[in-house]
């Protein structure tokens, strides 16, 4: 009896050893698996979006197609973080040339609006919301520039299904009602923001059908009529009215002058993969400055949940955006010194000042002069892949909603600073700093992986521990973005807040006690935090087999799916 019990615990215990169903990792986090398909893959932060992306793909279209139609339905459908009154960057991989491509679409500021009238009028910081913020709006020319380089469909058909679900309706998912909530008090007195998104006196809730007619009709003007339909148009007029009517500069000549710029990515290698982000005015070279301070330690012998990890990381994160408060600007306007910055002497040199057993409560910027949130992504059956973000900053942008366009225009103009003779001073004709960052890796030359965090400062933290999570801790690409995130609060700001107490650790459910009360030993201020870690979507090419993964997460109502 005792041998038989014996032989059927053994049998147990093996068998929950090899199901394929066991999901026990061995971490402190939930994860699933990831999606893997031949011929193509999409990984939105919405489902519905997700399905519109491979629509595009299985007619014939390219994945940069597919790219487009999914941030047109996302516009709609998760207002509380893109749409075409906001800015746009991406990152592309062209098969046939194997080459990447950058694209920067963000705005510039009002040509007639000065610095001194911020100072005339006692501002010490650019309003966060209203006329004073806006700066032109970059995702629609964004688009186009994209469409003319690598499209394969027309305009009218990669747009039709975010028309059709403006004017049929869609069902508010659980997450973009909670922000649709928590916007309503913020922006519902800003004029025609209620008649757009609160048309029975409320926004949606969950599970209930929202249509944007006036979104449907200005998609509708520009798939007929093109780029210019949105910048020397009815609708270029109709924001230039709009704006002035409400106190703001943003004028029918700074639309019509817009253009985007096709700028080459720049990379660190890190550990033998090449990690692409693009130059300022983003902040996608903070990315490379943490990674590579970080390459001089071993990382994988301390573990994720280690004191001393965390310590190195947020030391390094804090040197790093120095620097990005320092210099990160326009670089039609700064000599931003992005080769030193991003170099591994330099992150030699930054390396020094890292005590390992101290938190510093500040850093000075380098002397690095020289002579002088959605995020997708999409690849295709041919090989092409798109990373790519967009946003309107803080959720729905400004609150600046021109009257029957169907959407809110952003406020990026925030992201200047007033204070004198910075690099990232505010001008006229210029683009502010900006947050959102896709990102990019290749191995030997050829793709390896597309991906993005969401979330406004988080944003560089994230990307820096996917790609830390993927090659030191070994994960899989949905346990990378599914792992318990850092994120370090209160450095300095490019708007010109500095950094005087060393900052806020905040740390996701699943880092245990005794990590945070070593990091409290160290000098660092930990707090527990609800919500503020991002949100991750991401596509790897198996060159192996010939296969995509594609992995998203449960913090956001975010889908990967393939075909």
């Amino acid at each position: 009896m005792k041998k038989t019990i014996f032989l059927l615990s053994t049998f147990i215990l093996v068998t929950l050893q090899v199901l394929p169903q066991d999901r026990i990792t061995g971490h402190n986090f939930a994860t699933r698996s990831e999606v893997i398909a031949r011929n193509g893959m999409a990984a939105t932060s919405h489902p519905l979006a997700t399905q519109v992306a491979l629509d595009i793909l299985k007619q014939g279209g390219s994945a940069v197609d597919a790219a487009i139609a999914a941030n047109a339905a996302l516009g709609l459908m998760e207002p509380t973080g893109c749409g075409i009154g906001g800015d746009l960057f991406a990152i592309i991989w062209d098969a046939e040339s194997q080459k990447l491509h950058g694209l920067n679409a963000s705005g510039r500021s009002p040509k007639s609006l000065t610095i001194e009238y911020f100072h005339e009028k006692g501002y010490e910081y650019i309003p966060q919301r209203g006329a004073l913020s806006v700066s032109v709006p970059g995702t629609v020319d964004g688009w186009f520039e994209m469409h003319d380089k690598f499209g394969k469909i027309s305009m009218k058909d990669i747009l039709k299904p975010a028309i059709d679900y403006a004017r049929n309706g869609f069902p508010v998912t659980e997450l973009i009602a909670y922000y649709l909530e928590r916007s309503a008090p913020i922006l519902k007195d800003f004029p025609n923001f209620k008649e757009t998104y609160m048309p029975d006196g409320k926004m949606p809730a969950k599970g209930e059908i929202f249509r944007n007619l006036y979104l449907a009709n200005t998609y509708e003007s520009i798939a007929r009529e093109g780029r210019d339909a949105f910048y020397k148009g009815d609708i270029a007029r109709a924001i230039d009215e709009y704006i002035k009517d409400n106190g703001g500069f943003l004028s029918y000549e700074d639309m019509a002058a817009h253009r985007s710029e096709w700028v080459s990515p720049v990379s660190a290698n890190y550990r033998g993969y090449d990690v692409w982000q693009l130059p300022p005015n983003g902040q996608g070279i903070a990315v490379l400055q943490i990674l590579n301070m970080l390459e001089g330690y071993d990382i994988s012998s301390m573990g994720l949940y280690s004191p001393e990890y965390i310590h190195l990381f947020v030391e390094a994160k804090k040197l790093a955006f120095e620097d990005r408060a320092h210099y990160y600007a326009d670089m039609d306007f700064s000599p931003v010194p992005v080769e030193k910055l991003i170099s591994k002497e330099y992150a030699a040199e930054r390396r020094k000042l890292i005590n390992p057993d101290r938190a510093a409560r500040r850093y000075d910027p380098g002397m690095a002069e020289t002579p002088n949130t959605i995020y997708l992504t999409v690849a295709d059956k041919d090989g092409n892949m798109v990373s790519l973000i967009q946003s309107n900053y803080r959720g729905m942008g400004s609150g600046m909603t021109p009257a029957g366009l169907g959407f809110v225009i952003q406020n990026r103009g925030e992201g200047f600073t007033l204070l004198p003779d910075r690099f990232n001073t505010y001008e006229p004709g210029k683009r502010p700093f900006h947050t959102i960052i896709p990102g990019f890796i290749t191995k030997n030359g050829e793709p390896y992986m597309s991906f993005g965090v969401m979330g406004g400062a988080m944003q560089p933290q994230g990307h820096a521990q996917i790609v830390i999570n993927m090659i030191d801790f070994r994960m899989n690409l949905q346990e990378a973005g599914d792992a318990p995130r850092i994120q370090h609060t209160g450095s300095s700001e490019p708007t010109g807040q500095k950094m005087t107490d060393g900052g806020t650790i905040l740390l996701e459910s699943g880092f245990p006690y005794e990590t945070i009360r070593e990091l409290m030993k160290k000098g660092h201020r930990i707090q527990w935090a609800v919500g503020p870690f991002g949100g991750y979507q991401a596509i790897m090419w198996d060159r192996e087999n010939k296969v995509f993964y594609g992995a998203s997460e449960s913090r956001k109502d975010g889908h990967a799916a393939g075909y």
